[in-house]
């Protein structure tokens, strides 16, 4: 019986070739396999269409059960929020999206505080993922960081409201805000630049950080470059979302029909959804990397600062700030003039003793007490 020669190995690569240009689709392998984590949170009053647009965004149903609440039950309804999570699997590339929905935003009469919630959901993700990458095992860490806001804007205004502005201060130092103005057949071509620049130009006087699209790199193809510089110049997006299937020029389109034609949701000529969707998908890492990077070192700094310790109300408004330091100065006014008082009744009690004592030295017999 002959004995079996061991195999003996093969370079696979041509000589001279060490093999450092395969490090990349060694990551793309681990990549795909782990699967992508992405939180999108949608902004806006009732009725500008948000279901509908990342319904259109994705195309799934992420509310199937959803039930609309009437008129009356609008007006004692608070701001909550709602985390729907579905898998989404495309050439073999799982995404794990989650949409954090903010019912009632908006609604009621007195909007002061109505953000706070949306507030504290934040800071409680940000504060989760700290405790578990601070924790033992941090192999299998959920990250349930919001990611992305789009923040929807009304077309029947004239630009921002004052409740969009206080909203978006609050938050542009917490997570990445991208505006969308919904509803945008209810605009002229002319009327939605318009508007546009309006609110462009409110956001700068406000001092607002919205999401800035990254510069394309020098090595970057034209047609990439040419792509950054649109979607920068259709900043805010103005968008329309529909996901019924209408035929128009023989073929079915996702659209809207009125009665003087079809607005077709992925046609740019109409409006900025497909700008809206190629800007979420090709920047989703750099949304990621800025939230790890920038909001997320920022809380962590924070907390740091702090020993650790956890603030409840961090979304105290400078009104109560300086209600809280006029009230430790006239605390502290009120305590010299307790510790002056105290001083000159010791004072008066001195007196009277050294008094007291020079009478009694002087006529000691004749001094009745």
């Amino acid at each position: 019986m002959s004995k079996q020669q061991p195999t003996q190995f093969i370079n696979p690569e041509t000589p001279g070739y060490v093999g450092f240009a395969n490090l990349p689709n060694q990551v793309h392998r681990k990549s795909v396999k782990k699967g992508f984590e992405f939180t999108l949170m949608v902004v806006g009053e009732s009725g500008l269409g948000k279901s509908t647009l990342i319904n259109s965004l994705f195309l799934t149903d992420l509310y199937p059960e959803r039930i609309i609440p009437g008129a009356a039950e609008k007006i004692e309804r608070t701001v909550q929020i709602e985390a729907s999570t579905v898998e989404i699997e495309e050439r073999g590339v799982k995404l794990r999206l989650t949409v954090v929905d903010t019912p009632g935003y908006g609604d009621a009469i007195n909007c002061r505080d109505c953000f706070k919630t949306i507030i504290s959901y934040i800071d409680e993700q940000f504060e989760r993922y700290l405790h578990d990458e601070s924790g033992l095992n941090r192999r299998h860490i959920v990250d349930n960081r919001v990611h992305c806001c789009f923040y929807f804007i009304s077309p029947f205004g004239h630009g921002l409201k004052p409740l969009d502005v206080a909203f978006m201060k609050a938050i542009h130092n917490k997570v990445n805000i991208v505006p969308v103005i919904a509803k945008a057949d209810t605009l002229t071509l002319k009327e939605r630049e318009r508007l546009k620049k309006r609110i462009l130009d409110e956001i700068e006087e406000h001092n607002i950080k919205i999401y800035h699209l990254p510069d394309a790199e020098s090595d970057e193809d034209e047609d990439f470059k040419e792509q950054t510089r649109l979607l920068k110049a259709s900043i805010p997006f103005s968008v329309v979302g529909s996901n019924q299937l209408i035929e128009a020029k023989g073929k079915k389109v996702r659209g809207r029909l009125y009665p003087w034609g079809v607005v077709e949701v992925e046609n740019p000529e109409h409006n900025d959804f497909l700008k809206l969707r190629t800007m979420l998908i090709t920047h989703m890492q750099d949304l990621q990397e800025v939230t790890q990077d920038l909001h997320y070192e920022n809380f962590r700094s924070e907390r740091l600062k702090r020993g650790g310790r956890k603030v409840e109300n961090e979304d105290m408004n400078k009104d109560q700030i300086l209600l809280e330091k006029e009230a430790e100065k006239t605390f502290c006014k009120i305590k010299k003039v307790f510790q002056m008082r105290n001083t000159a009744l010791c004072f008066q009690e001195i007196v009277g003793e050294v008094s007291i004592h020079t009478l009694q030295c002087l006529w000691p017999e004749n001094l009745i007490f």
